[in-house]
């Protein structure tokens, strides 16, 4: 993948990032490329060596057309909770660490319909609150859309409405 100033990245464990600079550093006498991040919707900045970027999971944006998937994995049915609010906390803790958009999006879509039926523990309520975000920010990057449209459209998937999108 090449990469470019201004061009816009997913992060897999800080969501959409644009690219504000590609620069270099020496290490042990060898010189290293590296892709400044800086997260959209944030303040922090990422630097990522160019060499491992792909390995990590730094990838271009979904486009709306392979948005299919997940609208699948938001709709499906919740599978298997652990009724123990800690082992459900370590449990969602683990599928977001993977930082990938599907696994993200699975622990929204459980915490979601968990906060609808049952309420939500103060650090489970933060939790959905920090793995919607990536989510909102690349469904809107995705299909043009605000981010208050994207995270509408999230929670309607979540309900099993599948996205009316305009061609």
């Amino acid at each position: 993948m090449q990469f470019s100033v201004g061009q816009t990245v997913v992060h897999p464990q800080h969501g959409p990032s644009t690219i504000t600079q590609v620069f270099h550093r020496t290490i042990r006498d060898e010189q290293h490329t590296y892709i400044e991040l800086e997260v959209q919707r944030s303040d922090l900045k990422v630097s990522v060596p160019v060499k491992i970027a792909e390995e990590i999971g730094i990838r271009e944006p979904r486009t709306a057309k392979e948005l299919g998937e997940l609208w699948e994995v938001l709709g499906r049915a919740t599978e298997h909770e652990e009724e123990q609010w800690s082992r459900r906390m370590k449990d969602n803790q683990e599928r977001l660490r993977l930082g990938d958009l599907l696994s993200t999006a699975g622990v929204v879509r459980d915490l979601t319909r968990r906060s609808e039926a049952k309420g939500l523990s103060a650090g489970e309520k933060d939790m959905l609150r920090s793995a919607m975000q990536p989510i909102i920010v690349e469904v809107g990057l995705s299909l043009g859309i605000s981010d208050d449209e994207a995270e509408q459209v999230l929670e309607n998937a979540i309900r099993g409405e599948l996205p009316v999108l305009a061609s």
